[in-house]
């Protein structure tokens, strides 16, 4: 593989580097004609999103060729149009055709061909049907069920170890919850590979680089230093893996100055395991798995190790979420259980019932009691009037 000259600056002339010399053959050459067809004349509804390069449009191609095709017809695709003057330059441009154009996998979006004619710079990928994690997480009404987290965090684990294991190491440099997306089954696949990066070879235990990426996802010793590591990408997928967790945001000026950042935040409750159900989303009501939270929990605390070197690599991430696909420990069960075998209750001399201290004081020490995220045992929907007493 041949990777991409770090830039100094993202403006530099593309005539530096032919492009015919870094294009893989099997990649598809579009005309800017038939992509502006096949998008409807880059019509305003056709926007998928929008970002620093500039924005994504919905797209119809015929089966077998660059042919632009009737809506709902052929192939839906995504067609990302490159600003002229935006923040993503030719190089990272460039680094998106050479890496997604020769790297193939289930988990990494899959780059169908481009466009260069004049100033105009587009990449055509395969359409994926549910946008990407950020929406699911953040911008949306309905949570995303737990089951669908833990599946989405395994495959996005699975994407980055797929980079990092090759005989060409690559670091992904920016991974975030906006560049994993979804297919109609909820199966991630990473995007956006502008700021990938060729990883340490011959020998060497680090690639010197500017520092580039999103804050509040960046490993802290590459902001500090510029070294970058595959254990860069393990911290910013403990990130994400706490924003699944927790459904916040790793950056978020909206709430108090104490949680804005998520990392320094949640910390102190990973370290705890009595206090690690005070971190799961709320919106969850229950529905999570006991065992998983742990495990997730811990696994992201040894992610986000401020030592490198202490931090898991990405196949022993899969290993751990693998089987968490398979738990069916449902906090809400075990909620419905307890408060069931704790109903024995003592008779007060006016006829009433009420729990035992030891039993009332265990609901109140139970792990799945947050004070937070849940309603006390009289206002519970799980209340059936005959579960407990006044």
């Amino acid at each position: 593989m041949c990777a991409p000259n770090e830039a100094q600056n993202s403006s530099d002339n593309p005539d530096q580097l032919p492009l015919e010399n870094k294009v893989p053959r099997q990649l598809l050459q579009f005309s800017f004609q038939e992509l502006k067809s096949a998008t409807g004349n880059f019509r305003p509804d056709s926007i998928l999103g929008e970002g620093g390069f500039g924005y994504v449009f919905k797209g119809w191609i015929e089966e077998n060729g660059t042919a632009p095709a009737k809506p709902g017809t052929g192939i839906t695709v995504a067609v990302k149009s490159l600003k002229p003057d935006g923040l993503q330059g030719h190089r990272e441009w460039e680094a998106e055709v050479d890496f997604l154009g020769q790297l193939h996998h289930p988990n990494l979006v899959k780059l169908i061909g481009y466009c260069i004619e004049d100033d105009q710079r587009m990449l055509v990928y395969e359409f994926m049907t549910r946008g990407s994690l950020e929406n699911h997480l953040f911008r949306r009404t309905i949570p995303l069920p737990w089951s669908n987290r833990i599946k989405i965090a395994l495959g996005a684990a699975k994407g980055l170890a797929f980079l990092h294991g090759g005989p060409e190491p690559v670091i992904y440099r920016d991974f975030k919850t906006s560049n994993i997306l979804l297919d109609s089954e909820y199966n991630a696949k990473l995007s956006d590979f502008g700021l990938a990066k060729a990883g340490p070879q011959g020998g060497k235990t680090h690639v010197s680089t500017r520092v580039v990426g999103t804050y509040g996802y960046a490993a802290p010793e590459y902001v500090m230093t510029g070294h970058l590591t595959s254990k860069s990408d393990v911290f910013s997928f403990g990130v994400v893996l706490l924003e699944i967790l927790t459904g916040r945001r790793s950056m978020d000026k909206k709430r108090p100055s104490g949680e804005q950042n998520l990392v320094a935040w949640a910390r102190p409750y990973l370290a705890d395991k009595r206090k690690v159900y005070q971190l799961v989303d709320p919106r969850l009501e229950l529905n999570y798995s006991l065992k998983g939270v742990q495990k997730v929990s811990q696994l992201a605390y040894n992610c986000l190790s401020r030592d490198p070197k202490s931090r898991p690599s990405m196949d022993e991430v899969v290993k751990v979420l693998t089987p968490l696909q398979d738990l069916n420990d449902l906090a809400i069960l075990s909620y419905h259980s307890r408060v069931s075998q704790q109903g024995r209750r003592k008779k007060k001399p006016d006829g009433t019932h009420q729990l035992t201290y030891n039993q009332s004081r265990s609901i109140r020490d139970s792990p799945l009691n947050t004070g937070k995220q849940h309603r006390s045992i009289r206002d519970s929907p799980l209340n059936t009037g005959k579960q407990h007493c006044k």
